[in-house]
């Protein structure tokens, strides 16, 4: 995935109202811009940015000027001299010309550490999202629970109202009426448990999307969530190609061996120091005169020349640096090898998840058929007296687990899906590539 510059690009995170509504393509979006994770990985690409400029530096000539103004005493200034002040003004330019290949080794290795940033920050992209899909999905999930749990209770509702229809008439005994009270009463806590699930679920997708605004009526303010857990055709994914994708796409493998390679450019650039350093040194300089220390009296020129520096024996520092740098780039190999193999776990869960996902929604859906006209059957029977109340609430609780297992099922395969495309390193599709 290629990030675009506004993705690269520091955001904001501007107070915002609740919106009235919320769908999933919006809290991408606000995601992409306003999550935590993802601005610290910003600023870790800004960092970088500005260690690579000062790791350039060495490449261009470096200008510096200084100056120096002195007064003494008459009484210790020399009798040659006309006046006790004197001063010097010197503009100095310096260009490394050999340094062992040091510099230029440097310069290849901060270029590529940002290149690693780079895609740090498109694998967190990647990984947040997964969890603001996952986040919105279980809010659809428990925002349909509270719906199926209700519409449960209301069932409850109905029957104790029929079961005291049928004892007020004389048909029925005042046990079918205490059992239709109780069945009501153990539905009341799934309700409960299911609104304050959808609460929380609020709350967590507010912490991934960075959203920070809790003020006035915005503290208890909840928009509408637009969307559903809808499950189409199964999606194809063949594992072997699942696989390459993941070793190509990745941005952890990526960064793994960009770091490699800007590693054994820092090898290269630590043992420049057994070598030595050569610049091209040129000034020009300003100072008083002989006989006052007025502007007008004063000497100029210029001189240029050749400065060569060479650390024949510096202790064993620079040995020192050399083995620290190739014990850094082995280690960098080793991450690389260890999140490869993480990477191929990650992807064969993924997959076996989402073949898990398909077959429970397949499942769930030929369950919930069976339950709808299990219950209608019930109550024919116990309409025509050859059932009972229990083979009703019987009847009636299996519908509700199966409706329940159906939700659960369509959101595991929603969430597995995007999994999917996470371990295989695509983008979100709401995210420009």
């Amino acid at each position: 995935m290629a990030l675009s510059a506004s993705s690269l690009r520091a955001a904001p995170n501007p107070e915002q109202p609740v919106p009235d509504t919320l769908d999933l393509k919006n809290a991408v979006a606000f995601a992409l811009e306003n999550n935590f994770t993802i601005r610290q990985a910003r600023e870790r690409i800004r960092q970088q940015e500005g260690v690579e400029i000062q790791v350039q530096a060495r490449q261009i000539p470096n200008v510096s000027a200084n100056g120096t103004y002195t007064g003494n005493a008459a009484e210790i200034s020399s009798y040659t001299q006309a006046t006790d002040r004197y001063w010097i003004i010197n503009l100095q330019a310096r260009q490394v010309l050999y340094a062992g290949g040091g510099v230029i080794a440097s310069v290849k290795s901060a270029r590529l550490t940002r290149e690693a940033a780079v895609l740090e920050l498109q694998g967190i992209i990647n990984e947040q999202l997964l969890a603001v899909r996952t986040q919105f999905y279980t809010v659809l999930l428990t925002r349909e629970k509270i719906k199926v749990q209700e519409e449960n209770v209301h069932l409850f509702e109905q029957q104790l109202k029929d079961a005291r229809s049928r004892f007020d008439a004389g048909t029925t005994s005042n046990f079918e009426v205490l059992r239709a009270e109780v069945a009501l009463a153990n539905g009341q806590p799934p309700l409960i448990q299911a609104r304050n699930d959808y609460r929380i679920a609020i709350e967590q997708l507010r912490q991934v999307l960075g959203f920070t605004t809790n003020y006035g009526p915005n503290a208890t303010k909840v928009p509408e969530f637009v969307g559903a857990l809808e499950v189409g055709q199964p999606a194809s994914y063949q594992l072997t190609d699942a696989l390459a994708a993941a070793h190509a796409n990745r941005p952890e493998l990526q960064r793994l061996d960009r770091l490699e390679n800007a590693g054994e450019q820092n090898v290269r650039a630590n043992r420049a120091g057994y070598l030595p350093e050569v610049d091209l040194v040129g000034s020009y300089s300003w100072m008083r005169g002989n006989t006052s220390a007025g502007w007008d009296d004063r000497h100029d020129g210029w001189t240029a020349g050749l400065q060569a520096q060479w650390s024949i024996f510096d202790g064993r520092a620079t040995a020192g640096r050399v083995v620290q740098a190739r014990s850094q780039l082995e280690q960098t190999k080793l991450s690389l090898a260890e999140a490869t193999l993480a990477v191929e776990v990650e992807v064969r869960r993924a997959y076996s998840s989402l073949v898990e996902a398909w077959e429970l929604v397949a499942a769930s859906n030929k369950v919930i058929e069976q339950a709808q006209e299990a219950l209608r059957l019930a109550n024919v029977r116990y309409g025509a007296g050859t059932a009972t109340q229990l083979d009703v609430l019987t009847s009636q609780v299996a519908l509700t687990e199966a409706r329940l297992n159906q939700l659960q099922a369509y959101y595991g395969y929603n969430v597995a899906l995007a999994a999917m495309r996470q371990a295989i390193g695509r983008a979100d599709e709401f995210v420009s590539s």
